[in-house]
């Protein structure tokens, strides 16, 4: 197993089970004890896991800021919506993602797909896709820099992407019902993301059960501009109806 993609997969053995020993990680992963403490090292540097004695945790086991939190938050739901959605998109393409945990999950899994145009905000997401040295092009877009969610928001950004154009915009929301489409909870995030709608051929919404029936204040898109929607269950009939209406399709990603 190629070392990205052991560390890739240590990573979401973490995740899913928030406290794992290197015995168990190495069992699984079939190396030895002294390559999986190497990773550990490694990965802790790069602020995926928490290395501990003996093993590793999840950054949230350890009390770490909300979005390290949120990276824990219905982690096998957020893995496979990323692992199905990956599948939709070719070499080639050019895709804005916004900040999210959901959408790291997913830049995780595209960064193992070379030659793609990866537009974001997220200097997560830009440094997970660069770090896989696959032939992507990266651009980091800049403005007032928010360390807690590791990203760039505010006008600035948003002038930004319309100097792009992208196949595809991928987003992770706050909030999705048949009424308001996709929200979100903070206004500045929700700024990139239209912009970022404005700009692409497609718009792809990552979204996982607990999005569904709840409320944001701040709109980012209409059901009725959704090409994709990926979630982790069924979606709700007034939602999926809505935007089969309008010629966009709804994906299940099958729990592992």
């Amino acid at each position: 197993m190629k070392v990205h993609d052991r560390q890739a997969k240590l990573v979401e053995i973490v995740r899913k089970e928030e406290q794992v020993t290197v015995e168990r990680l190495a069992r699984l992963l079939d190396a030895s004890r002294e390559t999986i403490r190497r990773d550990l090292t490694q990965l802790a540097r790069l602020g995926k896991l928490q290395k501990v004695h003996g093993g590793a945790v999840t950054p949230s086991v350890m009390g770490e800021p909300a979005f390290q939190q949120r990276l824990s938050e219905n982690a096998s739901a957020k893995l496979a919506i990323a692992k199905a959605a990956a599948a939709l998109f070719r070499p080639g393409e050019a895709l804005f993602i916004d900040t999210g945990s959901t959408t790291l999950f997913f830049a995780e899994e595209i960064a193992r797909v070379g030659g793609m145009t990866v537009i974001t905000n997220s200097t997560e997401i830009a440094r997970v896709i660069d770090m896989a040295d696959n032939g992507h092009h990266v651009f980091l877009l800049g403005g007032e820099y928010h360390a807690g969610n590791s990203q760039t928001v505010g006008t600035m950004v948003a002038e930004q992407i319309r100097s792009f154009r992208a196949h595809h915009a991928v987003l992770t929301v706050g909030a999705l019902d048949q009424r308001s489409g996709a929200m979100d909870y903070n206004i500045e995030e929700a700024q990139v993301a239209r912009a970022m709608v404005a700009q692409s051929k497609e718009v792809t919404i990552l979204a996982d059960h607990s999005k569904f029936g709840a409320l944001a204040s701040f709109e980012v898109c209409s059901l009725a501009h959704i090409d994709t929607l990926v979630c982790d269950g069924p979606v709700p009939e007034d939602i999926r109806a809505e935007i089969q209406e309008h010629g966009g399709t709804c994906h299940s990603a099958p729990l592992t």
